[in-house]
């Protein structure tokens, strides 16, 4: 194209380089879902994919701990917990991404349909996958771990001695804000507009990086937040370990971890929809 000259395309979307595709919210109530096979594969996957999640991050978490209670510098630290974490969703959302948008977390799942991304009904199905999941890949880590699970807190959130709850309370809004913020940012469709030649279903600049920034607020997050709360962002990963721990101390506290998330999902939703999108 002629230095100093616009397509038409680039003057019709306000001189930038990309067009900026039309809203296009999900149905709030899409019933229809229900008659596909697609719909239930995605729900088996959250399921699955938050099984795995639990399974992978609590076994890190006790066999942390059962090591370092033995001598104060073996294990793999928070540092390697955090990268257990961070890594573990990385790998899940590059494997279900495609089929069921990666989710694994009900604070996610809220979020976007704040957004309007998703559907109720998807919603509440992906939550009740994502709690069951979790169940049973933190009841599979007491199966094979029963004696250090019981006795080192199975991996179970829980307010740190010298924090309040309210404290507690913030650095999951936060720690949440980081994550959904991110969610949001990565699947941005302003993104798929800048690179035409992407399917409109492949999500925007290949499929093996999109659940890197993912894993990676992840990271960040529990880098920031374990020395408080252990780091939920996560109610199904909460749940899934209190259930199983089943401890009256953990359920004392267990609000912190459905309320902070669910408040920094909503937060990062809004912020993303009405100041980074300028949608009014």
């Amino acid at each position: 194209m002629p230095i100093g000259k616009r397509t038409t395309e680039e003057l019709e979307s306000g001189g930038k380089s990309y067009k900026e595709p039309p809203p296009a919210p999900a149905p709030f109530l899409n019933m229809q879902e229900f008659r596909t096979w697609d719909f239930y594969r995605a729900i088996i996957a959250e399921f699955i994919a938050t099984l795995l999640f639990l399974y992978i991050s609590i076994a890190t978490v006790i066999g942390y701990k059962n090591q370092s209670k033995a001598e104060a510098c073996t294990g793999v630290g928070f540092l390697g917990v955090a990268w257990g974490f961070g890594g573990t969703i990385f790998v899940l959302v590059y494997c279900i991404g495609g089929i069921s948008g990666g989710h694994i977390n009900p604070a996610v799942t809220f979020g976007l349909l704040v957004g309007r991304k998703i559907s109720l009904p998807r919603a509440v199905l992906y939550i009740i996958a994502q709690c069951l999941g979790a169940m049973c890949g933190a009841g599979i880590v007491k199966g094979i771990m029963k004696h250090p699970y019981n006795s080192l807190g199975g991996g179970a959130n829980s307010v740190t001695e010298g924090y309040s709850k309210g404290a507690a309370v913030g650095a999951e809004i936060m720690g949440t804000f980081v994550l959904v913020y991110t969610v949001f940012s990565a699947t941005d469709p302003k993104l798929t507009a800048s690179t035409p030649h992407v399917p409109p279903h492949v999500p925007p600049h290949v499929p093996a990086l999109l659940p890197l920034p993912i894993g990676f607020a992840v990271f960040i997050a529990h880098l920031a937040t374990i020395p408080i709360t252990g780091t939920g962002i996560n109610p199904a990963r909460s749940l899934g370990a209190a259930i199983v721990y089943n401890k009256k101390a953990i359920w004392d506290e267990h609000w912190i971890f459905w309320v902070g998330p669910l408040i920094g999902a909503l937060a990062a939703a809004l912020y993303h929809k009405y100041v980074l999108r300028g949608k009014v």
